[in-house]
């Protein structure tokens, strides 16, 4: 990801403060555990209404808060507070193009050990310019990683809780040392996940299919966005079922999706060509459908974009 450039605000500690002033403790419960869980929420600007469209804020809010039980978590901030929160960091940081918007809940308290209940949390929120996540026009050189996805009773993968993207990093860094794009986990019986930190989809037989909700994945925004859109607007059918490795050797057409990648296609699996190597023409399709509702020139899908000047 390129340099962070922060909006001016960040929300912290119940007010909103300049964003260099927002910092914790070394000894911070969340900052030595990993015990924080966070949100990813895009925002696209819109040229035409000279506005930040911010993506499904309320289904990732919902997501988030819901998680604050596996986390044993709570915040004085309700749902909808957070909603406004996040529109009100982004307001303040005056930017007029892409952001990323980063709600997060951690362990606050300085004490020691593992645990979770009784240990107090906190919100905060901050705002980042935001371009590309990754290449999504020529399509990704991907690895199947020598790293396993965390199985969902070890550390949950439905939940985006800061400790366990170190599964995510292990990932990523070896895929790019090896000198791949991303890599594709799997899991401990050996079928498909995810990638390091994206949804992934295969076309094959005319259809889409996808790993299902319990395959030790996040039920992503943007996956169930995809799913949506597909049966609705490309007519095609979308199975939710187990991936074998060696099915996205054979497979048509091959993407990511996420708040980062957006719909990413892949062109190469363990230097093996997907398809003609070039994005497909359904992950095109897709992709441009998809860009013209995030960015609410869809009139049937722009309930799910939040304005916010």
């Amino acid at each position: 990801m390129a340099t962070m450039v922060p909006g001016e605000f960040a929300y912290f500690e119940g007010k909103y403060i300049p964003s260099v002033d927002a910092n914790i403790s070394i000894m911070t419960h969340g900052f030595n555990y990993g015990t924080g869980l966070f949100e990813g929420i895009r925002g696209y600007y819109c040229p035409s209404e000279n506005n930040i469209l911010i993506f499904k804020l309320k289904e990732h809010i919902d997501r988030f808060v819901r998680n604050f039980n596996i986390l044993c978590m709570e915040v004085p901030e309700t749902a909808a507070d957070i909603e406004n929160i996040c529109v009100e960091v982004t307001k303040r940081s005056g930017f007029r193009e892409g952001v990323y918007i980063r709600p997060l809940c951690y362990k606050s308290e300085l004490s020691l050990g593992p645990k979770l209940r009784g240990v107090e949390s906190k919100f905060c929120c901050y705002v980042i310019k935001l371009g590309d996540y990754c290449d999504i026009e020529s399509g990704l050189d991907v690895a199947v990683s020598s790293w396993r996805r965390i199985a969902d009773n070890a550390i949950p993968t439905r939940a985006k809780s800061t400790g366990s993207y170190i599964n995510s990093a292990l990932a990523a860094t070896e895929a790019k040392q090896a000198g791949f794009d991303e890599a594709v986990f799997l899991r401990e019986d050996g079928t498909v996940a995810e990638g390091s930190a994206m949804n992934i989809f295969m076309l094959a037989n005319g259809k889409l299919i996808t790993p299902p909700p319990n395959s030790d994945i996040l039920v992503g925004i943007t996956r169930n966005t995809v799913i949506e859109l597909v049966q609705a607007e490309l007519g095609l059918e979308v199975v939710e079922r187990p991936i074998a490795r060696t099915e996205l050797y054979i497979c048509d057409e091959l993407f990511f999706t996420g708040t980062g990648a957006q719909v990413a296609p892949v062109r190469s699996v363990d230097r093996r060509i997907i398809g003609s190597g070039k994005p497909g023409p359904v992950s095109k399709e897709l992709q441009d459908l998809y860009f013209r509702v995030v960015q609410g020139k869809v009139e049937k899908y722009r309930k799910w974009c939040t304005p916010v000047y």
